[in-house]
């Protein structure tokens, strides 16, 4: 065996709640590629919605390696890679896109028709394949620790979110949903120097929420009155000037619609399962004007100033990562989230 060729261990997704730890063969990396062992890796709530349904419309199929978010150090390096030499830290984005299409020429990278998906972050290394090479590997600034660092990907999401909701100076901005994802958006939008009302049925959460820079945090008791009980701590009473659904709900989608006033910005972030429907009031989403936005994924430049921003620690991001677990536990680590112990664990491959 040389010293390129190795065997490490990779977490396996085989269905609904079912995954294995298996020892396979790692590098050596061929023409464009790297094998970078991973320094650590973060559990997510788009995780935890694939391993409870065994599967995901567009990033993978099982069987199939499992885990999105990382950070890592270059351990071997393919021919054509030499820009990213061994020792170097470095972050990967778990999409590529093609940069041909009219998509990509749009700077809209993130619905190109040919996006493929890199997965396989709970494990020892990874090997990194060509376009991920040359369209999604970023450096690690310096001073950045890995498990911040693998933070990027959900924060990128969260920036493109932003981006398209193209607030204002000072919105009075509504996140429902206290899960990692909507806690971003509170840290993101109140760094932004904007009034944030958090809104979960977990008191837990919302005190983190708190903590993140959340000027309120409403505890959501009754999901049928959930817009009323929310709406209720806008600044205006006729409701908030942006809306975020963080809970990928069809609840929460309505709920978010129904807590803005007229002229507002309603963001559809949280994504349903397919197949789910939401009825609508035409009449009001008309005649007061309101922006509903799907936004979906994150693009290069956002995945760039993901990481400038975790380097610069303005965001309050350490209570997100409220356990850290070895490799063989990462199982533990996403029923610890389903019941909502815990809400986003790093996965440190070198412990245990």
């Amino acid at each position: 065996m040389s010293a390129e060729r190795r065997p490490g261990r990779c977490l396996y997704l085989l269905g609904p709640r079912e995954v294995v730890l298996r020892v396979v063969e790692l590098g050596p990396p061929g023409p464009g590629e790297l094998l970078v062992a991973i320094d650590a890796a973060t559990t997510c709530g788009t995780d935890v919605k694939v391993y409870r349904r065994g599967g995901h419309p567009r990033m993978l199929t099982v069987p199939t390696p499992f885990g999105h978010e990382l950070a890592g150090t270059v351990t071997a390096t393919g021919p054509g890679a030499e820009e990213w030499p061994p020792g170097c830290r470095v972050v990967v984005a778990n999409s590529a896109s093609c940069g041909r299409c009219r998509y990509c020429r749009a700077d809209r990278e993130n619905l190109c028709p040919e996006l493929v998906y890199l997965n396989g972050a709970f494990a020892d290394a990874i090997l990194v394949p060509a376009p991920f090479v040359r369209r999604s590997l970023y450096r690690v600034p310096e001073g950045l620790p890995p498990e911040r660092a693998a933070l990027a990907e959900p924060l990128a999401c969260v920036l493109h979110g932003i981006e398209l909701c193209r607030p204002g100076e000072r919105e009075d901005a509504l996140v429902l949903g206290g899960g990692p994802i909507g806690l971003l958006f509170v840290a993101t939008l109140a760094a932004g120097g904007h009034r944030v009302t958090l809104a979960d049925p977990n008191p837990p959460r919302l005190a983190v929420g708190r903590a993140m820079g959340a000027a309120q945090a409403v505890e959501i008791r009754d999901r049928t009155r959930g817009a009323r009980e929310a709406r209720e701590a806008a600044a205006d009473e006729l409701g908030f000037t942006l809306a975020v659904d963080a809970t990928g709900s069809v609840s929460g989608w309505a709920t978010v619609i129904d807590a803005v006033r007229p002229g507002g910005v309603v963001s559809l972030f949280g994504g349903c399962a397919p197949g789910t429907t939401l009825p609508l009031d035409t009449h009001r989403v008309h005649y007061s004007e309101l922006t509903l936005i799907g936004p979906y994924h994150h693009r290069p430049p956002n995945f760039a100033s993901a990481l400038d921003l975790l380097a610069s620690e303005r965001l309050a991001v350490a209570p997100l990562l409220s356990a850290r677990r070895p490799l063989a536990e990462t199982r533990e680590a996403l029923e610890s989230m389903i019941r909502r112990e815990t809400l986003k664990v790093v996965i440190d491959p070198a412990a245990g």
